[in-house]
């Protein structure tokens, strides 16, 4: 395997940023050609809904690939994945509340209280709008120690987004059940 190095690292990040980017324009292309399916307001939520767990998921691995590879420049990925993670989860929050609601808050309200896992998304998202904010070199090091365990609140993030996935979907619940083991497996990897 060819060892990360500084001179390499920023092509890792663009081929990142254009893997990140690919998704959404095949949604967009989707779109164009209604191509999304009967209810095609869903597949959009669901679409940018898997992306950010995807991402979230690919933010977990980084870690333990590092260790296993002795890849410390790896780490430096971790951001910019985690990034798009939350860009992601607020598109899938967009679309939520534009496609699906209409920006209505009465029937936001109303849906918070009749559907529970909308209170775990919703948690989820302000975890990793908390850990967007936080990102930024310098807030890390005015935080101090204070950074890392605001940024260990991603395990929980991962919890509850798999949790939220199962509790959404109508019918199907191995999809939401493979990404709850993954994320099992990943967090089990932190303690070794």
């Amino acid at each position: 395997m060819a060892m990360l190095t500084y001179k390499r690292l920023p092509y890792l990040k663009a081929y990142i940023h254009v893997l990140a980017i690919m998704p959404l324009v095949y949604l967009g292309l989707a779109i164009d050609a209604d191509a999304l399916g009967g209810d095609p307001v869903q597949a959009v939520i669901h679409f940018l809904g898997k992306g950010a767990l995807n991402l979230l998921l690919a933010t977990l691995v980084i870690s333990p690939l590092a260790k296993r590879y002795k890849e410390g420049l790896l780490i430096s990925t971790r951001r910019v994945v985690g990034l798009y993670c939350f860009f992601y989860a607020s598109l899938h929050l967009v679309a939520f509340a534009w496609l699906d609601l209409g920006w209505d808050i009465a029937l936001l309200l109303d849906e918070l209280v009749k559907r529970p896992y909308i209170w775990l998304g919703m948690i989820a998202f302000i975890i990793l709008l908390l850990l967007a904010l936080t990102s930024p070199m310098w807030v890390r090091r005015k935080m101090k120690r204070n950074w890392q365990k605001l940024h260990n609140f991603i395990y929980l993030a991962a919890i509850l987004t798999p949790v939220h996935y199962y509790l959404s979907v109508k019918s199907g619940w191995i999809e939401p059940s493979i990404y709850a083991l993954l994320v099992v497996l990943l967090l089990s990897q932190r303690r070794k």
